[in-house]
Formats: structure tokens, sequence, C-alpha cells
């Protein structure tokens, strides 16, 4: 064969490949699309209210546990003093310290001739509970799991396993639902997602012992927090630029926000646990109308190459929206998706990807910081000096408007903007909470450094989500929550801190918050850009900084 035929063959091939091969502009084919059906049309505000629920779930996955397992106070049961006032017989049964009265020790005394004289033992050694404990629900004003099954003083390490459990159960969550959702799509993913987290919470109220109480709330913790990013990917991903950062901030400010500020309340209201765990499975029977009430995303349906069930699902929108999409524009979008489904991306290429993959480091960094930030100051909400609902209620309150400032400022100011300086905000106050006295100071700089941190995590939840390109939004942002969820690992122990010097956890988190801030100002910013639809995409939006990525074409790793 002439070689001048076979050099023609190869670069028709080349030119084939290079047509096929995604583009910049395939971003731009679905954002015309949404240009034509709406930004934010009727259908969007349905699926913003459909959040309500998801969000709900969201706040009593991660908080409902503290409330079930609340230690009340307790002391030493001695059956021969059961029929004197509770006073009296606390006081005769063990000793009292600056915290109030010994917990897990008693008097070894003789108590029938205690009875008699009514006073209180002298020269006698203390020993451990005998009988088990009385529990007065003053401090906490029901019964939890704690106090039905004796989890204090030896057993008391029953409670921090099961919380753990629920901790390893979010981290194998994340992964298994953040690869579901960018591999059988955003529906399939959250209706998993809602049904185990049914089967745990179910179950967790028929459980009678510790084993098969973790094992529920291991089945709780994987839904966490994959049953609201998902669908907080899936409804962002309809709304256009102009109100994005709208949708996504004020959902987490109405729908977790507030079901965290009614948690504690309802708790005392219903004053069982068993009772608060039903109402917080209660929004989880949704999962039964998911599938015909969500749509799929059609971005992912798009990244996969299947713009006719893509079409179907705009041709709602269009309906709903009193709208209609040129055919030439539709034309654009099935070659644009026909591209991506040859590209078949994953979360592989983002590592391959020398931009992509430093961004999604210092945003895995990021975000594991303000996390960590996060929960610490949740577990240090009972030694502020205050009533734990009251102080956990104010601390919860600051979601709301928080959020909210969010909303109005995140694109007028960027997404750069608006993670820094809170951050660097949260150091100062949390540093400062360290030399403050226990009470309504303290309180008071606790509740306005949660305000930052609320600001920073929010920020940074709708940034990862604008950073990931759409084949690995979901298991990008999972990546990232995983990390986070892994470095929550060293909360207790900053918390627990506090018993070595009553400043250092404060101390601690001051310099985490620190570095938190000053690693974000390496990220890109996003503000008023379009959310990217391919890898190519996405290093295209890094590459406009370059402190994280280049100007020049970007080199993949192999």
């Amino acid at each position: 064969m002439d070689p001048i035929q076979i050099s023609d063959s190869k670069n028709d091939i080349e030119n084939v490949k290079e047509k096929l091969r995604p583009s910049d502009s395939d971003s731009d084919a679905f954002e015309a699309v949404l240009q034509h059906v709406g930004e934010m049309g009727l259908y969007q505000k349905l699926l913003f209210f459909a959040m309500a629920p998801f969000g709900f779930v969201f706040a009593f996955n991660y908080y409902t546990q503290m409330f079930i397992t609340a230690t009340p106070s307790h002391w030493c049961r001695v059956p021969e003093l059961e029929h004197l006032d509770v006073e009296i017989r606390r006081n005769l049964t063990t000793v009292t310290t600056t915290e109030g009265w010994e917990n897990c020790l008693m008097y070894d005394a003789n108590w029938t001739q205690v009875l008699q004289n009514m006073i209180v033992p002298s020269n006698t050694s203390l020993v451990p509970c005998k009988h088990g404990w009385e529990f007065q629900l003053t401090n906490i004003p029901y019964h939890t799991v704690v106090s039905e099954r004796g989890w204090v003083c030896e057993n008391a390490s029953n409670v921090p396993f099961a919380q753990s459990m629920a901790f390893v159960g979010s981290f194998l969550g994340c992964i298994l639902f953040g690869w579901m959702a960018d591999f059988y799509g955003r529906v399939p993913a959250i209706t998993g997602t809602y049904l185990i987290a049914l089967i745990g919470g179910v179950g967790s109220v028929y459980t009678s012992g510790l084993w098969d109480f973790a094992f529920c709330r291991f089945l709780v913790g994987m839904s966490f927090d994959s049953c609201f990013v998902i669908i907080y990917i899936l409804v962002l991903e309809y709304v256009g630029p102009t109100y994005r950062s709208l949708v996504g901030n004020i959902s987490i400010a109405l729908f977790y926000g507030g079901g965290a500020i009614m948690l504690p309340w309802v708790a005392i209201w219903l004053g069982d646990w068993r009772k608060l765990l039903w109402f917080t499975i209660a929004p989880l029977f949704i999962i039964f109308f998911i599938p015909f009430v969500i749509p799929e995303s059609a971005r992912w349906l798009s990244s996969r190459g299947r713009s006719k069930k893509a079409i179907e699902v705009l041709r709602r929108f269009e309906r709903l929206n009193g709208r209609k999409i040129p055919e030439n524009v539709l034309d654009e979008f099935v070659i644009s998706s026909n591209k991506q489904k040859i590209s078949n991306e994953s979360l592989k290429d983002v590592f391959k990807s020398q931009p992509l993959r430093k961004m999604l480091i210092i945003l895995t960094i990021t975000s594991m910081f303000g996390v960590v930030v996060f929960d610490t100051l949740v577990r240090l909400c009972h030694g502020l000096g205050l009533d734990f609902f009251v102080t956990f209620t104010m601390v919860s309150a600051t979601e709301v408007p928080s959020v909210i400032l969010v909303a109005v400022t995140l694109d007028r100011f960027g997404r750069r903007k608006l993670t820094f300086v809170p951050t660097v905000l949260t150091a100062i106050l949390v540093f400062t909470a360290a030399f403050v006295p226990k009470g309504i100071p303290r309180v008071a700089i606790a509740v306005v450094a949660r305000f930052m941190v609320n600001m920073t995590l929010t920020a940074l939840m709708q940034w990862t989500a604008e950073l990931l390109p759409t084949p690995v939004r979901a298991s990008g942002s999972s990546f990232v929550h995983v990390i986070s969820f892994l470095a929550t690992m060293v909360s207790p122990f900053i918390a627990f801190s506090e018993r070595l010097w009553f400043a250092l956890p404060f101390i601690i988190i001051s310099g985490i918050s620190l570095s938190a801030g000053s690693i974000t100002l390496l990220l890109p910013e996003t503000k008023g850009r379009q959310m990217p639809q391919t890898i190519i995409d996405g290093e295209k939006i890094v590459q406009t900084n370059t402190l994280c990525g280049n100007n020049a074409e970007s080199e993949r790793s192999m």
C-alpha cells in the first residue's frame, strides 16, 4: 500500500478520535439546554421543597445519637434505702465531690444499721456499686439507652463503642453510595441510603443489648451523609449558576438547621429514647416515593451517554416550566452525550490529572480540618457551663443565619473569601474562648465560632460540587467526606485533652482552623462559572488559578 495512503488513513482515524473526545464545548451543551428550560423554574422550585425531608434526615442522623445515648445523673443503688427521699438516700449512699457526687462508688456499710440511725457512714471504704444505679432525670429528663441498660461506670465504654460503629458505617456508606451515585445514578443511590437507614433505625428501636444496638447504628451510619449530599448534588445539577448558591445554602439552613434546632426539644417532649427514634425515622418512609418523585440527573445521564433518557427528563422540565428547548440545542446535547459515553470518565482520571489531583487533595485537607473543628465544638458543648439542651439549641441555631448569610454573599464575594475569612475568625474566637471563664461568656464565643464554622463548611460543600466534573461529582464528594470522617477520629481526643488543661482543646482547634483557612487560598474560584461536565472542563477551571494549577496544558501522570 502507498505510504501516503497509510499516513492519510492514520490522520483520518486521529481526526475521528479527536471529534469523539470530550471538549470544552460539552459542558456548554448542557448549560445551553438549562438556559432554555429555565435556570430556576417551577420544577426546580418543587425540587427545592422536596429536599426538606432529606435535610431533616441529615440532621437527625448526625445528632440523634447524642440524645439517645445521653447519660442522666446517677449514683449507686441501695435497695434498703429505696423508700427514703431521693436527696436523703443519695447523701447516705455516696460521697459528694466538687462536681456533685460520686457516680460509681458507694460506702461499704451495714445499711440496716445506717437506716436505724440515719447517719452517713464514717471511716468506711468505698466500693463499686453492688446493685446497679439510680438515675435522676434532671439534666437529661427522659430515659435513654444508657439509663435503661446501665451503660455507666464499668459499662460506660459501650456508648463510645456504639457511636464508633456508626462512624465506621458512615465511612463505608460514603464510599459505597458515592460510587453508586456516579455509576448507577443519583436516584438509585438515594434510595439505597434511605433503605439502609430505615432498616437500621427501626432495628435500633427493638434492640436489647450492646451488639445488636451497635450493628443497627452501623446501618444508620451508612446513610450519613449520603442521605443529603446526593440529593443536594442532584438539585444543584438542575439549577443555573445564578441561583445555585441560593438553592444550595437555603436548603441547608431551613431543613438541616431546622432539624437540628427542633431535635433537643422533641426529645424532651417525647420523653423516651424509643419514641425519639420513631420520630427521626418517620421521614425515611419517603423511600417509597423517591423513584417516582425525584428525577434522575440529566447531567449524569448525559455523562453516561444516555441522551434519550436525559431528554425524557428534560421534557418534564419543559412542561412544568412552560419552556421549549430548540431542536438544534438538543442535537448538540445528544452529540455531547455520545462523546462522554465513549470517554467513560471516573475518579481514577481525577488522580491522573495533575491539576485536578492537587485540587482534590487541597479540598480534602480543607474539609478535613473544618469538620474536625466543627465536631470538636459539638463535643465541647457539655463543658461550656450551661444546660446541655439550651447550649445545643443556641449553637445549632447558628445554622440558619450563618447559611443564609453564605447564600446571599457567596456570589458577591466568591467561594474563596467566604471560606478563608470565617475560618480565620474561627481560629481567633476559639483561641479567645480558651481564656474566658465558663458560663455565658464562653457560650457566647462558642456560638459565634460555630456560626463561622457553619459558614466555612457550607461554602465548602457547594465549592466541592462546583469543582468536580459530573461523572465523578458524587464519588469525588464522597471521597472528600470519607477522609473528613476519618479525621474526626481525633475529635474525641481533642475534647478529652480538656482534662489535662482546660484551654488545650480550644488552642488545638484554633491552630487547625488557621491552617484550614490558609490552604483555602490555593483553591480555584468558581463564582459565576458553569459546573464542569468533563475532566477537561474541570482542568480548565483549576488552571485559571496559578497557585493550584498552571496555564499550560495539563500533564497526566500515567
